[in-house]
């Protein structure tokens, strides 16, 4: 067996720690399938995870599936994503995607990153969280801001290109573990390893980590 490199190590130590700290590892956005993840994760963009969470069911009610929102008016739509900031092009990119969803998908969800990425309004981390959150898709990487600031501060990765991200994490991560722990990442990133003053005394990583003050 390779011996393991220090990065490895780290990748190691951080993903038992966290999962420690954070046993269930979710994602903060409510959805109660693929569908509702898309629009969701689209609606989150510059905009709170609580805020989403607060426009979505009448959202969802009012437009159930892909087959309701494609045939949507963008007025209507806005008229329930105002909230969330830059509702205008959300919504538009909401009515292209349940289009586009509808004539080439036949209302189904597509399970693979290259093919949700063919969705408007659509990237990486959306179609990440998807496969790894609903498809069970082993290795999915979530590169969502909280993902790139502390893997960047662990000293995982040296990049803040969510794509190079992606790539250094899927290469340390054990693949059954990487979607949970993105995710795990996200409550550390908020309770502890914050933006502006991580409470480097209280972190249980602050032994590995380089940036540990």
């Amino acid at each position: 067996m390779a011996r393991q490199t220090k990065k490895q190590q780290r990748a190691e130590t951080a993903v038992n720690a966290l999962k420690e700290r954070y046993p269930l590892a979710e994602c903060s956005l409510t959805a109660s399938n693929a569908f509702e993840l898309l629009v969701a994760v689209r609606l989150s963009a510059q905009c709170t995870d609580a805020r989403v969470d607060m426009v979505t069911p009448a959202l969802f009610e009012r437009f159930p599936d892909a087959a309701s929102l494609a045939n949507a008016s963008q007025d209507e739509v806005e008229s329930f994503i105002r909230s969330c900031g830059l509702y205008k092009t959300k919504a538009r990119d909401l009515i292209a995607m349940a289009a586009m969803l509808e004539t080439v998908y036949h209302g189904e969800i597509p399970s693979t990153v290259e093919e949700l990425i063919k969705l408007p309004g659509v990237g990486r981390k959306t179609a990440n969280l998807v496969c790894g959150d609903v498809f069970g898709v082993p290795g999915c990487v979530v590169a969502d801001t909280h993902c790139i600031r502390i893997s960047n501060r662990l000293g995982l990765c040296d990049s803040t290109d969510p794509k190079k991200v992606e790539t250094q994490l899927r290469a340390l991560l054990p693949p059954q573990e990487s979607n949970a722990f993105c995710h795990r990442l996200v409550h550390f990133g908020r309770d502890i390893c914050t933006a502006r003053k991580p409470k480097c005394a209280e972190c249980p990583l602050s032994s590995v980590c380089p940036s540990a003050s």
